[in-house]
């Protein structure tokens, strides 16, 4: 167990020491000792009788569950609790059934695909029979057999026997020669009693390490001989298998643990402000337990004549009760619905990515996929790419263009005057009808390489002869002379097919021979080694016997790595192969050296016996294997060098171009040569003739790099200082991790190799190559390893407070794709490694964009305003209780009713945010693609940070006490048109809940209505008489009209000063947006009412008319004033354009009709509006009203005179509010 929580990233108790696992073919007995895991899978995490009290277990673990959980512990408590029980445990449930309902779907769904895994059938060689058995009843050491197209039943076996060459398009894998001697006789497999000797269970695929012991022989097993759990078995009618390894130990099941969770800026942020609130929480209840603690102190003794104490009680015990019970009351302002809401947020806006077809590649048929839910926002906040290269930026599918034999040079045209010719679609294609197993589809126009090798030329055959027979390419002829390969990457593919047409065809091949058909003739050659390519070694190398007994080993591989290991009368070739080499890499094409040796029969034996050693070893075995082909691969004999065109993918330049424009810095990371990557750099718009310098770091020391990086670097910032700037810690002035960004005078690349980049990622050094790379619009890191480019991508995120993607196609793409904050995988030419790695995927690089500038720009926008509004709701029902606190001696009374504190956040204002969260959008897809510059405030995290957070809770503050001062002056000394009193208690609780529903959710007002009759009916009370006190409320409140026109004006006073503000920045200070949008709407032709409606200057000029005139009517008792305004608004409407007169009219005719002016007759606010303050502002806010109106009408709004219509029209503003507060507080704190 400890094993398996070690390999899918999780401490055990102790780990384990790994030991190796022993196994014997047919011999259940034997095996079943050891107690080896069964074939059987488990990926599902509770049964029917764990699932509850495990899934309650781990939500539990959650701070807000935990929370909750405590708040209903204090409500069981009588002295604490002012609030019934169900406040806390409806809203708990329902966020604890919906993440059961979405963990229980998951976990049915895992248990469904574990039954159809375990339940396919296999035919298992069992007591001399082949039957067929469930896979989860297949043991270790059992012979099994697969058929063509059939799924590999276990994580490992060793290949005994195949009935023709087995491979696929990625991976070839073959038997060891004693085993696949056997056939497929059953008697002959029934009797085979082979030992394995190998690792132990563990998740690296790429690696195994064992033995077979047969008949006392002992030979190597490795990856080559082995099938994984998973893989389907192609171009083989069948083949037998020895189990290695069964159900949770196979390498698949391995690597199928829990990956790096990956968190976005914006959860991090969340939780810093989870903390806050909390502290924000005990500040606010301890603020009102003083203040219980002084009330009680100073007037509690007046009502103990009908509140008596319990004995021991005093003011102090009563400030420690009234601070719980507030925590109670106030729970609210902590987001327990806030998780599961952002969940279902990102979970829709990843099947908006799933669902866009304009990221549909019909081609290939694959559509972009989101593979996580929990990272979309980030992809409105990317500020660096890293991206490969082979396969990302070009197609991988590769094509023979150019080579270079014995220093000369191929594949150009000439004409008779020797000037080179461009090679068009016209351009005369070389003949090869005279090889009839040529692939009709390859194309070359060289005519001279054709003619050298029918002349006979020895090195010509040598360079051809090499490609033909060094590589792992499988062959498949499914009719005569219809040749098919089957090749592990496009290169290999390239270069074979090379060779076939120019008459050494690759024919078949066996693990112990090669045939190939050379001028036409077969020759077969015997295969004695081959020495792998893997990412370190950059080369690969076979050793063959010709039929005249000549051994000779062939190698190709990166020029760099061949150069190390030639002979040095290789030099004059050398030297002109390298600037062909040069040349080829600045066109852009893909190179590689070649090589061979000729080797001593003697020596050879010596060497060999030293590489069955080191190949037989169970420890170690790769180190001693790369020491053998060190010892043989040295002296070696240069050909030449081959060069194969990989094509730029279609739409690269325009994609590379938009994200540059909004501001996202890309670094190429690939393990090409440097003329190559700077080649493509150029074809890909990332390095640009305009620029003001590339740089090209290619030092051989780590002095040497340091030097070129800090002399770039002064040629970028002359007035760079020697230490790097770090960010400072606001609160205690300490310097952080994270590097400041640094201005250059101009625009400039940057090209380094990778033995300069190894010296750059030391501990040393890496803050100047960081500095350099950061101030460069362009990185292009060219020889690199895949370890490498993850920590390069490592390094920038640790110093930058930046958020990273990395993008790639391959297997060797995988670590930078984990190690970035978002990553991205192409479903290319290599496989689905990067795919099944990365958090998105899709088929071509040009999609970024629109997932970038589109989607992520849309998901981060959403999220904010979501986050913005909740917290923002939040804060402004929570505070209501904070301020009624001090009017009701801080005893912890609510003045919402139970039920509506119960389905505030669950039913009223749900679904408006989630709604708008899910559909918004500030441009169209098309306006987001065409101005690239809108991307900018997500990299900036401008709509959602601690400054956005303080603002919403002082306009929370605001808007709490609008919501509570208004209703309560209305209400206090007010009555029905009967005569009777409507100023109690539950009718100001009902009022002021109305007005703060109708304010989140003026879209559910039928929902509301609904459920808020249902409550406060005879009906409820009567059956639950203690849970629904607010009998007949809603009836007695709703008919009064100066009930209705309390909830209209709290609405109202809330959202003006929004939309003042509003309309203030967009005039004084656009934003991005702002400015698009204007542009967007001079693009679209709208009819004239749609147009009024959406004007925002009409807009705002109809609230602020509607709230002069109510404010007239109320200040005024009699008419006067409201004649005088409305003749004001009657001579404004000469002002006003066309559209907006038939509007006014209407709105005069209905101010002048019979009941709305008997309705205004009868109704004051005479006592609200008394304050003196309120008498001296409504004369300026007259004079500022025409001037306000000329600015809001004027054709000009962009004048010299707009400032000053724009302060008036501020001035008014805070001449109005501040004395309406002042009012509302003076008349409340003044009544008895």
């Amino acid at each position: 167990m400890d094993s398996v929580l070690s390999a899918c990233g999780l401490n055990g108790k102790k780990e384990k020491v790994q030991e190796e696992r022993h196994l014997r073919a047919n011999d259940r007995e034997f095996n079943l000792s050891f107690k080896y895991a069964n074939n059987a899978i488990k990926t599902s995490k509770y049964n029917i009788f764990t699932f509850l009290p495990l899934n309650l277990f781990e939500q539990f673990q959650r701070l807000a569950n935990a929370y909750f959980v405590f708040l209903l512990i204090l409500q069981l408590i009588p002295a604490i609790s002012s609030l019934s029980w169900f406040t806390t445990v409806v809203p708990l449930l329902l966020v604890l059934c919906i993440t059961l309902a979405k963990d229980g779907t998951d976990d049915i769904n895992r248990h469904k695909n574990d039954r159809q895994v375990n339940n396919r059938r296999v035919d298992v060689l069992i007591d001399g029979q082949l039957k067929s058995e469930k896979w989860m009843n297949v043991q270790v050491g059992d012979i099994i057999k697969l058929e063509n197209n059939q799924f590999v039943t276990v994580r490992t076996l060793t290949l005994l026997y195949t009935s023709s060459d087995p491979g696929t398009n990625l991976k070839v894998k073959q038997a060891l020669t004693v085993t696949g001697d056997l056939g497929d006789n059953i008697d002959t497999l029934a009797a085979f009693d082979g030992e394995v000797h190998c690792e132990a269970p563990n998740n690296r695929l790429d690696k195994f390490t064992g033995t077979l012991t047969v008949q006392g022989e002992t030979y190597a097993l490795d990856n080559e001989r082995i099938l994984l759990r998973g893989c389907t078995l192609r171009n083989t009618e069948w083949c037998f298998g020895l189990v290695l390894f069964g159900g949770p130990d196979t390498k698949l099941m391995q690597n199928s643990g829990k990956s790096v969770f990956k968190r976005t800026s914006i959860d991090h942020l969340m939780n810093v402000l989870v903390l806050f609130i909390f502290g924000l929480l005990a500040c606010m209840c301890t603020t009102l337990a003083i203040g219980n603690g002084i009330w009680e102190h100073q007037q509690g003794t007046s009502f103990t004549a009908f509140l008596p104490r319990q004995d021991g009680a005093n003011a102090a015990f009563s400030g420690f009760l009234s601070f719980w019970s507030y925590v109670i009351i106030l729970n609210t302002v902590v987001p327990i619905s806030l998780y599961v809401s952002v969940e279902i947020l990102r979970l829709g806006n990843s099947y908006f990515i799933d669902w866009d077809r304009k990221m549909y590649h019909t081609k290939t048929d694959t559509p972009a996929q989101a593979r996580t839910t929990t990272l979309n926002e980030e992809l409105g906040q990317i500020k660096y790419i890293f991206s490969d290269k082979t396969g990302t930026l070009t197609q991988n599918i590769m094509t023979f263009n150019r080579c270079s034999i014995n220093g000369k040079s191929y594949g150009e045209v000439v004409d008779f005057s020797g000037q080179r010719v461009e090679i068009t679609e016209k351009t005369e294609k070389v003949d090869f009808s005279w090889n009839s197993l040529a692939d009709t589809k390859f194309c070359f126009h060289d005519h001279a390489l054709v003619e050298a090798v029918k002349q006979g030329s020895s090195e010509v055959h040598a360079f051809f002869r090499l490609l033909a027979l060094c590589h792992t390419v499988m062959p498949e002829e499914k009719t005569e002379g219809q040749l098919f390969y089957q090749a592990q990457s496009p290169d290999e593919g390239a270069l074979v097919t090379a060779a076939r047409n120019f008459g050494f065809v690759f024919r078949t091949r066996t693990p112990e021979t090669i045939s190939v058909v050379e001028m036409g003739i077969n020759i077969t050659y015997e295969l004695l080694a081959v020495l792998d390519f893997n990412n370190v070694r950059k080369r690969m190398s076979v050793i063959v016997r010709s039929p005249d007994g000549r051994l000779t080993l062939y190698c190709k591989g990166a020029d760099t790595i061949i150069y190390e290991r030639l002979h040095p009368s290789c030099s004059k070739v050398m030297e002109v192969t390298t600037e062909h080499l040069n040349e080829y890499a600045g066109e852009g094409l893909r190179t590689l050296a070649l090589a061979y040796k000729d080797l001593d029969e003697a020596e050879f034996e010596q060497w060999r016996e030293r590489h069955h050693e080191a190949s037989t070893a169970l420890e170690d075995r790769e180190e001693k294997l790369d020491a053998i082909y060190e010892e043989i691969e040295k002296d070696l004999m240069l050909i030449g060098a081959t060069a194969v065109e990989d094509k730029l993918q279609d739409g690269v330049p325009q994609t590379i171009e938009q994200l540059a424009q909004a501001d996202i810095k890309i670094w190429v990371l690939t393990g090409d040569k440097q003329e190559t990557a700077e080649n493509i750099g150029y074809s890909c718009n990332m390095l640009r003739e305009e620029m003001t310098e590339v740089f090209i770091i290619a030092a051989d020391t780590a002095e040497g790099v340091k030097e070129e990086l800090v002399t770039a670097r002064k040629k970028m910032s002359p007035d760079s200082p020697e230490e790097p700037p770090f960010l400072k810690s606001r609160f205690r002035g300490q310097k952080s991790q994270v590097v400041l960004d640094e201005e250059s005078n101009g625009e400039y690349g940057l090209v380094i190799n990778g033995h300069s980049l190894a010296y750059g990622l030391q501990k040393d050094f890496q803050l100047e190559l960081l500095r350099t790379a950061c101030m460069c619009q362009t990185v292009i890191c060219c020889r690199v390893t895949p370890l490498q480019k993850a920590q390069v991508v490592e390094l920038v995120k640790k110093y930058k407070k930046a958020v990273t993607l990395a993008i790639g196609d391959g297997a060797n793409d995988v670590s930078m794709i984990k190690a970035a904050h978002i990553g991205v995988g192409i479903s290319g030419q290599e496989g689905m490694q990067a795919v099944l790695s990365s958090d998105f995927s899709f088929a071509q690089f040009r999609y970024l964009q629109r997932l970038l500038l589109v989607h992520g720009h849309w998901s981060y926008l959403r999220m904010c305003k979501f986050l913005c509004y909740f917290f923002y709701k939040n804060f402004s029902f929570t505070f209501v209780h904070f301020w009624y606190g001090f009017f009701c001696g801080f005893s912890a009374q609510t003045v919402y009713d139970e039920w509506f504190i119960t389905m505030y956040n669950l039913v009223y204002t749900a679904l408006p945010i989630i709604g708008l969260s899910l559909f918004d959008q500030d441009v169209n897809d098309r306006w987001s693609m065409q101005y690239p510059q809108l991307y900018a405030p997500g990299q900036k995290n401008q709509y959602f940070n601690k400054m956005t957070f303080v603002k919403i809770l002082l306009h929370s503050c605001y808007s709490s006490l609008i919501l509570f001062f208004i209703p309560y002056a209305a209400m206090q000394d007010t009555v029905r048109d009967d005569g009777k009193d409507i100023a109690d208690y539950q009718s100001f609780a009902f009022v002021a809940l109305s007005a703060m529903n109708h304010f989140f959710l003026w879209g559910s007002l039928s929902v509301f209505f609904a459920i808020t009759f249902t409550m406060y009916s005879n009906g409820m009370y009567l059956i639950f008489t203690s849970s629904f006190p607010f009998i007949g409320t809603a009836r007695n409140s709703l008919n009064q009209p100066n009930v209705w026109l309390t909830i209209f004006l709290t609405t109202l006073l809330c959202v003006l000063p929004v939309v003042a503000l509003r309309f203030l920045l967009i005039q004084l200070r656009p934003t991005i947006n702002d400015k698009v949008d204007q542009n967007t709407q001079t693009h679209i032709q709208r009819p004239s009412f749609v147009y009024l409606l959406s004007s925002q200057k009409e807009l705002f000029l109809a609230l602020y008319l509607f709230i002069y005139l109510f404010l007239m009517v109320c200040h005024n008792t009699n008419l006067t004033g409201y004649y005088a305004s409305l003749q004001f608004c009657t001579n404004l409407t000469l002002f006003l354009p066309t559209p907006a007169f038939p509007l006014l009219c209407f709105i005069s005719t209905i101010l002048n009709s019979s009941p709305v002016l008997s309705f205004f007759s009868s109704f004051t606010f005479s006592s609200l509006f008394s304050h003196p303050l309120l008498h001296s502002s409504l004369p300026s806010c007259l004079l500022s009203t025409p001037l306000i109106s000329l600015f809001l009408l004027s054709p000009f709004p962009s004048s010299p005179f707009s400032s000053f219509f724009l302060f008036s029209l501020l001035l008014s503003t805070l001449f109005i509010f501040p004395p309406l507060l002042f009012s509302f507080f003076s008349h409340a704190l003044s009544s008895p």
